[in-house]
């Protein structure tokens, strides 16, 4: 009998109307998903009843599904696919690099062409201050590093209790055990999480927060936290504080421009290291290579992944300032810490040529001088929707606000009931009209590919405001309004 491959039937040799289209029996995949693919974050009873959603190509800012959908990509995928989808020039570095030392790993006083180049050009890109680079896979891996770096940095001080590190509620850090500890989020805090010596204040978010105040007086209160915070706990005993300036999967918090200044100035007050979780933020997203240059922070590590391949290859890391790779290279002996994949050559080459991309295309200038400050303007312009209570955006991310009644003052806007799930409704109507926006609550988000023009921001704020509208025709026969 002859062998039966378990993907038979998932995919046709047969022709279609476009002869490089595949032709793809969606169902058939769908089961095998089901049977076999556990993910992230995710209700797996519920994915199963209903199938997963089959992505199976992009370009540019589009991408397509199996049954031939062409979908909008306002998320870059998830935060990262900054030079957007088709990049052949990525492919062929990482093929190339694949031909010539597929892998080799960073142990045993053992190093990789791109690997150097990439930390070469990484501290050539980065603040002032940053010459080291520590490679790992993902966001999560890189602050897990971080935990272990900052203690390993206050031991050497001779400071064997400055162990605790202070995040913020709402924050997202990753999802590996010391990664879930640092975010704040409750839903990840199961299972005995938080670990011990990592607490929560609370998160900048002047909607939620903010009554009575102005933006500036609240971002000074906010930031008052973490005073108070290391004076609870004592100086003596924290080691460091760690944020996104802008936080993504929290739902694009923005803080006020009052925010992080202060935060430095505290950190600075009481030695406290200050850690900037750029995962999101990095790459020319906010229209800076990293968006501590825009906020007034003067980190002392810098935690990067996502943007650095464009996600076209895993990749993350931690930029590390000269106060704490000094003290673990001149004091330090062996850091024992570290990762197969550290500075894996086929990413580190997938990277470069990224980054080239983002160069030699005035990505990072074209968000912050052209493309950001357009969609500034025209997101801004979809608070008169009388769904919408308030719209704001920074550089290439931004966020609105679901709300059942609005009011004349920011702060009484009735919300929708959380039961209700209206931003996962919209988020439906998003997917089904060929967008893909991102809801958390009832709060939507997006974060573009860089390499969106002014025209295909128009024909996103389009297809949003049409979503908008079907949300609205439905919670209105609901009798939700």
């Amino acid at each position: 009998m002859a062998s039966h491959s378990p993907t038979s039937g998932a995919l046709s040799a047969e022709a279609g109307p476009d002869a490089a289209q595949p032709q793809f029996d969606t169902a058939a995949i769908q089961r095998l998903d089901s049977a076999h693919y556990l993910h992230p974050f995710t209700d797996f009873h519920g994915l199963n009843e209903k199938g997963a959603r089959v992505m199976v190509r992009g370009d540019g800012i589009y991408l397509w599904d199996s049954q031939g959908k062409k979908l909008l990509d306002g998320m870059s995928g998830l935060w990262c696919v900054n030079v957007g989808y088709g990049r052949t020039s990525i492919a062929d570095a990482a093929y190339r690099q694949m031909c010539t030392l597929p892998f080799y790993n960073s142990f045993f006083s053992t190093t990789n062409l791109p690997a150097v180049q990439l930390a070469a050009k990484l501290a050539q890109i980065a603040p002032p201050g940053f010459q080291h680079v520590f490679f790992t896979n993902s966001g999560s891996e890189a602050n897990d590093t971080n935990v272990r770096m900052v203690r390993r940095y206050w031991d050497l001080l001779g400071y064997e209790e400055r162990h605790t590190i202070i995040s913020r509620r709402n924050a997202y850090h990753g999802s590996t055990m010391a990664g879930a500890s640092l975010g704040g989020m409750d839903g990840m805090h199961d299972g005995g999480l938080p670990l011990p010596g990592i607490v929560h204040i609370g998160q900048p978010n002047y909607l939620e927060g903010g009554r009575g105040m102005t933006e500036a007086e609240f971002g000074l209160l906010a930031a008052s936290w973490l005073e108070d915070k290391i004076l609870e706990l004592g100086a003596d005993k924290v080691a460091a504080f760690i944020g996104e300036p802008i936080q993504g999967a929290g739902g694009v918090v923005i803080p006020p421009a009052t925010y992080w200044p202060e935060i430095q100035r505290i950190c600075d007050k009481y030695g406290v290291l200050l850690i900037a979780d750029e995962v999101i933020c990095g790459f020319g997203r906010t229209g800076a290579w990293f968006a501590s240059e825009l906020f007034g922070i003067r980190p002392d590590l810098i935690t990067f992944a996502k943007g650095v391949t464009s996600g076209y290859v895993p990749l993350g890391g931690v930029l590390v300032g000269q106060r704490v790779a000094d003290m673990l290279i001149s004091r330090g002996g062996e850091f024992h810490h570290g990762f197969t994949y550290s500075g894996h050559p086929v990413a580190c080459a997938a990277a470069l040529e990224n980054i080239r991309i983002i160069e030699d295309e005035g990505l990072v200038a074209q968000v912050a001088n052209v493309t950001g400050p357009y969609l500034e303007r025209h997101f801004a312009a979809l608070a008169d929707h009388p769904l919408v209570g308030y719209a704001n955006s920074f550089g290439f991310v931004a966020g609105l606000n679901l709300v059942r009644r609005k009011a004349p003052v920011l702060h009484d806007h009735e919300p929708f009931a959380p039961e209700l799930e209206v931003g996962m409704l919209c988020r439906a109507h998003m997917f089904n009209n060929g967008v893909i926006m991102r809801a958390v609550g009832d709060r939507m988000i997006i974060a573009p590919p860089l390499v969106m023009t002014t025209a295909q921001i128009d024909e996103m704020l389009a297809l949003i405001r049409f979503c908008l509208d079907e949300t609205y025709v439905d919670v209105k026969a609901h009798g939700w309004l």
